[in-house]
């Protein structure tokens, strides 16, 4: 699939534009001083929050991916450019139906392949051959690039695209600046011609140009043109909004933190102002355990915010197969993976459901995803904290928690960064899992807490974590009690809890 060797081939060292927002104190991108102390520079961190079009992203949770293309006819995974393609032909393909079946499933946005490493285009693009024009679909007059991005806009879902940098077609790759210029108006083709685009999606795949030439990316050269064209997209995950988790397992951190220590380029750019666009690269190899803890945040010049992005697949392969027809992965699977994934503060899943030869969802993966809908309705449909009295002796505006609202939230008095939270539920209740939610917009804050409950004289621990941030969700053995609390150990700065609940796991 295309993020395997991304990052095999391409080095993490990325350079991102990344924005400002307009409050003085909430910045997504701050310096460090070469004075600071480590309790400013934590205090910074602290106060580092997303970007505008970062924090809309982060809050749709659920995205899919469509990897459709020649592949998908020649039952391959990597086509070699080489490809007949008079193979391509959908008879029945039908967009609607591709982005009804993600919205139904609760998925908020959908992301096409429009060119994959085959150098095939799904539309009909000027500057090269090797596209949708030269095949018998639509007697070489269709363009499914339209196909989706009218589907979306119709439907009001997000639409993005997934533009592989890689091109095993192209004559021009390896010649640097002649398949940068090409990939240019590639790109323009895209931004310009298909409406509003939410997401534009690069991987680092960099392979062999003809004769052993190493082909250079000019991501800031495109980044540029994304912000120009679509100010409102998000850039993932060669980019500098959103980065890739590490794993095409649907496995988050346990940890994960948002904010990551950089090294600034041109400190000055930092604080140029709001909504302006500077220059980065993340500190560090991005797919450690470890990215932003205080030892890590110590090491640095500068602070982003820079979410995490979880990528799965719900076959075995990213393109569809006819043989992996009884592999499709299960409501229950993608219940865990929703649980290790956006509820592990990889805020959020990009699910791949792959269209068949005849240019449809299949049976079996309607089937999977309207069960996971169902699931996930039945468990959260109910927050069993609902009603509870809530105390925290040093806490205000406990009843935020349960208000529904991510912009309404609970915090410590004067500059506490501990507090103990107690909550007597409205009669006896059974759950077994916890949502947490910080408040994002002030930043994310909790390092360390757990969930306890009665147990004789005193209390037993039932859940324990590090970081929330965007959503926190924490599985354990079914407990019944008419109280409960949660007691925060470490915090950088006042600690912020949005939503606080308590649910039942209910298939």
């Amino acid at each position: 699939m295309i993020m395997r060797n991304s990052f095999r081939f391409h080095v993490l060292a990325l350079a991102g534009l990344v924005s400002f927002h307009n409050a003085a104190t909430a910045q997504s991108a701050i310096p460090i001083l070469p004075a600071d102390t480590p309790q400013e520079i934590i205090r910074k961190a602290a106060n580092c929050t997303p970007s505008l079009r970062q924090f809309r992203w982060q809050q749709l949770e659920l995205t899919a991916f469509f990897h459709f293309g020649i592949n998908t006819f020649t039952d391959r995974e990597w086509g070699d450019g080489k490809e007949d393609l008079s193979q391509f032909n959908p008879s029945k393909l039908d967009a609607r139906q591709w982005v009804r079946v993600a919205r139904e499933a609760g998925i908020r946005q959908v992301i096409l392949t429009a060119k994959h490493h085959d150098g095939f285009c799904l539309w009909p693009s000027k500057y090269t051959d090797h596209t949708i024009a030269h095949t018998p679909y639509k007697d070489g007059h269709g363009d499914i690039v339209r196909e989706v991005a009218d589907a979306c806009h119709a439907q009001g879902m997000g639409f993005g695209v997934y533009l592989s940098p890689w091109d095993r077609n192209s004559p021009a790759y390896g010649d640097s600046a002649k398949y940068n210029a090409l990939f240019m108006n590639m790109l323009t083709e895209l931004l310009t011609n298909y409406g509003k685009v939410d997401e534009v999606w690069f991987d680092g795949a960099n392979g062999e140009g003809p004769k052993g030439k190493k082909q250079v990316y000019a991501f800031q050269a495109w980044y540029h043109l994304i912000r120009k064209l679509q100010p409102q997209a998000v850039i993932a995950v060669m980019g500098p909004d959103v980065r890739w988790v590490g794993t095409e397992s649907g496995v988050g951190r346990l940890t994960e933190w948002s904010v990551l220590p950089v090294n600034a380029s041109q400190q000055e750019n930092i604080a140029a102002g709001s909504q302006k666009d500077a220059t980065f690269a993340p500190l560090g190899d991005l797919m450690k355990e470890d990215l932003g803890s205080r030892d890590q945040l110590l090491k640095a010049k500068g602070l982003i915010w820079y979410p995490a992005e979880t990528d799965v697949s719900i076959r075995p392969g990213w393109f569809y197969h006819a043989a992996e027809d009884d592999k499709v992965k299960s409501p229950e699977t993608l219940m865990d993976i929703y649980f290790s994934s956006v509820g592990r503060n990889s805020r959020q899943l990009l699910l791949n459901i792959p269209p068949d030869k005849d240019g449809l969802i299949s049976d079996a993966d309607i089937r999977s995803l309207q069960g996971w809908k169902k699931y996930r309705d039945a468990t959260f449909g109910t927050n069993l904290a609902k009603g509870a009295v809530i105390h925290c002796a040093n806490g205000t505006k406990g009843k935020a928690m349960l208000d529904g609202q991510l912009h309404t939230w609970w915090t410590t008095r004067g500059t506490d960064t501990t507090a103990t939270i107690e909550l007597s539920l409205a009669g006896q209740k059974t759950f077994d899992v916890l949502l947490l939610q910080e408040n994002i917009c002030i930043g994310q804050r909790v390092e360390k807490f757990v969930v306890e409950c009665p147990e004789g004289d005193g209390w037993k621990t039932i859940a324990e974590g590090t970081t929330i941030g965007y959503k926190r969700l924490l599985k354990f053995p079914p407990v019944t009690t008419c109280r409960l609390r949660l007691r925060i150990f470490s915090s950088r700065l006042n600690p912020t809890i949005a939503e606080l609940g308590l649910y039942k796991l209910t298939p």
